[in-house]
């Protein structure tokens, strides 16, 4: 017996759908890695498809199918790299929907990976929020695909203005035990101030063309070394003195982050086109303070070097 296939009759109310699909499909990636070990996400995706008008519904399972698919491919290695993952699923998503112009794939994760304190080497975990997507449009059969790939690090911060404080409150009970002013600057220069600390979150995220390669790892180093200091989830007393005084030494604002950030995404990718969509976000919890502290820009990458080479 034929079984009916009711998606494809036509609708009482006859209007496009922006977005058909499915939301918060929980799945384990895995992506093969030559020479290493695969890497593992755990991940949510989100998977759409427009739908014309003329279409009761769309075929959901044949989206569980796509992803499953796909990441059969990455688990034997012809998938490379997180961010690939969306771009194949939204490609494969055209060849499924016959129906559909335009699909959109998102994927969140939590990506646990093995890190190394800055004294002592004690190995540690570290888990790292990676958010990536990737929109399809058919064009008359030659798809043109973006994509996005970004992360959320965690790090510490330190306050630039109740350092410089302190500093001045330092100097002056200095001069009254009669330390000479070359003495007094020697060791404020050698010894950074006491200041107040924040849990930073920064948030990088690129959109470039479906050929680029961006690399996730650089992405987290550049938000890692945009805040005052890396932090661990484990630290011996070597470390956590290590810690505390790099992050003093480098006392840096909100604002302070987000431009780091973009000063390293120049660097770093200076190969991307122009029209490379660049969002950064840094985010700090107040220690002295109930609220918290955030700054963010979002342009292309052919407008972050032009501000910063005309500085």
């Amino acid at each position: 017996m034929e079984l009916p296939d009711t998606q494809s009759t036509q609708p009482e109310v006859r209007i496009n759908l922006t977005r058909v699909g499915v939301k918060n499909v929980k799945k384990l990636v895995e992506v093969a890695r030559p020479g290493k070990r695969p890497v593992i996400f755990i991940s949510t995706f989100n998977v759409y498809v427009d739908l014309p008008s003329s279409l009761k519904g769309a075929n959901l399972s044949r989206n569980f199918e796509v992803i499953d698919e796909v990441l059969q491919q990455a688990t034997e290695g012809e998938v490379n790299g997180i961010e690939e993952v969306c771009n194949a699923v939204a490609r494969k998503l055209l060849d499924h929907h016959e129906y559909a112009d335009r699909t959109e794939v998102k994927m969140k994760s939590l990506y646990m990976v093995k890190r190394e304190t800055p004294v002592t080497k004690t190995q540690c975990d570290e888990v790292v929020s990676v958010h990536a997507s990737a929109v399809a449009d058919r064009n008359n059969g030659s798809p043109i695909v973006r994509k996005m790939i970004g992360a959320e690090v965690t790090g510490i911060t330190a306050c630039p203005c109740a350092q410089n404080i302190m500093k001045e409150l330092a100097s002056e009970k200095l001069r009254n035990l009669e330390i000479s002013e070359e003495k007094i600057q020697e060791f404020l220069n050698e010894i950074p101030m006491a200041t107040h600390n924040q849990r930073g979150k920064g948030f990088l995220l690129i959109e470039t063309d479906d050929d680029q390669r961006v690399e996730l790892e650089t992405i987290i180093d550049i938000l890692k070394d945009s805040m005052s200091a890396r932090i661990f989830e484990l630290l011996k007393r070597g470390d956590e003195s290590h810690v505390v005084y790099s992050a003093h030494k480098n006392a840096r604002f909100v604002e302070d982050c987000v431009r780091e950030m973009a000063k390293n995404v120049v660097e770093k990718f200076s190969y991307l086109p122009g029209d490379s969509v660049i969002t950064l976000k840094q985010t700090n919890e107040e220690s002295i303070h109930q609220h918290d502290a955030y700054a963010e820009r979002k342009a292309t990458i052919a407008e972050l070097k032009a501000e910063i080479k005309a500085n």
